[in-house]
Order: C-alpha cells, then sequence, then structure tokens
C-alpha cells in the first residue's frame, strides 16, 4: 500500500472516530486522547491501540466495541480490531488542546 493511501485511511479513521463521544464529557474520544495509535497493515487491516479514562469506565465494555465498528465502516478498511491498554494511563494532559477548550479548562 502506497504512503498517501496509508495516510487518507489514516484520515477518514480519525474521521469516524471524532463521531464516538465519551458519555461522560461532550468531548470526542480522539481528541480526549483515548486514541494512542492507528495501524494499517498491507492488507487495509487496521487495529487501533486505545484506552478509557479508567478502567471502572461504565462504557468499558461498549465503547470498544463501537470503536471497532466505526473503524470497519470505514470505506477501504477491510477489517479493524482493538488493542486496549492502561498503559501509559490516560490523564488530562493527553487531551487536545481543542478539548481542554471545549471543556474550559484552559
Amino acid at each position: 500500500m502506497e504512503l498517501q493511501e496509508r495516510r487518507q485511511l489514516e484520515k477518514s479513521i480519525v474521521s469516524a472516530l471524532k463521531t464516538i463521544y465519551d458519555p461522560e464529557i461532550p468531548v470526542d474520544i480522539y481528541e480526549l486522547g483515548l486514541i494512542y495509535e492507528i495501524k494499517i497493515n498491507d492488507e487495509k487491516e487496521a487495529t487501533i491501540v486505545m484506552t478509557l479514562t479508567s478502567p471502572s469506565c461504565p462504557v468499558a465494555e461498549s465503547l470498544p466495541l463501537e470503536v471497532e465498528e466505526k473503524v470497519a465502516g470505514v470505506e477501504g478498511i477491510t477489517k479493524a480490531a482493538i488493542d486496549l491498554t492502561w498503559e501509559p494511563t490516560w490523564d488530562k494532559d493527553m487531551m487536545s488542546e481543542e478539548a481542554l477548550v471545549e471543556l474550559g479548562l484552559i
């Protein structure tokens, strides 16, 4: 797969991720910093390395499934998988400037 195609797929995945919101915080999961890495192999299979705001997050079971479904629905992606990790632990410093402004933290 060419670099340009990989970048376009990644952009499309990011757009899909920005439609998913943490139910307790009115900011999308991408801007919250919950997405650590987007990997796309030559077969156009995507793996999303992500975390949650806490292990006791009320959507710990449903949010990763929603992410997997949205990414799998991106045109050009043949398969999607989620790699849920707790390292490094999420904190508000991982949020984008946009998210910090949205939440009135800066």
